[in-house]
């Protein structure tokens, strides 16, 4: 009798044991399925920052200033006194025209001058009548008037510091006065300002009110890549374009070493202003697969939640963030995001 007691017993304790408990690797097994919900994640804090509201154009580089030199009359060209890469000063002598027509028509200046001071003393005495005098005086400004031009226009000088750029014609040879260059224009030379540069930039019209004299831009060049050169918004065009909704602006850039020169292409980035924005890495903003819906992961207490965003401007490798929540001072997912379903459980490394 004690012995089916004895037995009976084992097999109750066997039984319990059988129903109540797992083998180990089936316990490590649940125990790694539960960890597997769980996504180690990284996360910063969003804080608003002053940034720079900036438009990028591209644009040519034109001289700051530029003459096509020539007289205003046809004629003979006794010595163009530079070559192209000469550098001249504000009124030095670049083009000596012939001067027999200025001495014939400085003869006639003079002898009308005389005249003229005759005539002043005969009206001052009722010796000659008004309409000799006013006829007199006509002929003498009209003279006086053409001399002084072809003085001008017989000894052509630079109107401001340059460089030659283009010569057309050599000495004795005959300006015809016709156009000769590319821009449809007659000229014996051309001077161009390059130690300071400008380039015109369309900017949209809803910026009119920010762009002001002085306004900081930046140019770079394919040339030079890895360069940037500062430049101001030297004029602001008062009218809008009702074509384009643009107005011109443009921009002067400094060049003492003249490593810009006139007709490269550049991009120029115009500082319009400053604004607080929510900015990220680029990396944490996601899309949704099919469509264009952007979103971010922010961490409340341990659970990802998906919140939609929309774009701002972009700043290099960082992107502005919009939302219908306010954001700034939320905990955004950085990594370990990218497989995320909003409401996952996660665990911050």
């Amino acid at each position: 009798m004690k012995r089916l007691l004895s037995f009976g017993l084992l097999a109750v304790i066997l039984f319990a044991c059988g129903c109540d408990s797992k083998p180990k690797s089936e316990k490590k097994a649940d125990d790694a399925t539960e960890k597997e919900h769980v996504q180690n994640v990284r996360v910063m804090t969003l804080e608003k920052q002053t940034i720079d509201v900036t438009q990028e154009y591209t644009a040519a580089i034109n001289a700051y200033d530029k003459v096509y030199l020539a007289p205003t009359k046809p004629g003979r060209i006794v010595d163009v006194n530079v070559e192209v890469n000469d550098k001249v000063k504000k009124g030095q002598l670049v083009v000596s025209m012939d001067d027999a027509p200025l001495l014939q028509l400085k003869v006639q200046y003079q002898n009308l001058k005389k005249e003229m001071q005759r005539m002043d003393t005969l009206i001052r005495y009722n010796s000659v009548s008004q309409q000799v005098y006013d006829q007199t005086k006509a002929q003498y400004d009209a003279t006086k008037t053409n001399y002084e031009n072809m003085k001008e226009n017989t000894k052509l000088v630079s109107p401001f510091n340059g460089i030659v750029t283009n010569r057309y014609y050599d000495d004795n040879e005959i300006y015809s006065g016709s156009p000769n260059t590319s821009a449809g224009k007659p000229a014996i030379v051309t001077i161009e300002q390059i130690e300071k540069l400008k380039v015109l930039v369309n900017i949209s019209a809803r910026y009119f009110p920010m762009v002001k004299k002085g306004l900081e831009a930046k140019l770079t060049t394919d040339i030079y890549p890895n360069q940037e050169f500062l430049g101001k918004v030297s004029l602001v065009y008062p009218t809008i374009d009702p074509q384009t909704r643009t107005f011109s602006t443009e921009i002067t850039i400094p060049n003492k070493d003249l490593k810009l020169r006139p007709g490269m292409y550049a991009k120029v980035k115009v500082k319009l202003a400053e604004k607080d924005a929510l900015v990220v890495p680029a990396s944490i903003v996601l899309m949704q697969e099919g469509t264009a819906n952007r979103y971010i992961f922010i961490l409340d207490g341990d659970i990802a939640k998906r919140v939609p965003v929309t774009l701002g401007h972009r700043y290099d490798d960082k992107l502005e963030i919009i939302a219908d929540i306010d954001l700034e001072g939320k905990t955004v997912i950085t990594t370990g995001h990218s497989k995320l379903n909003s409401g996952d459980k996660v665990e911050v490394k």
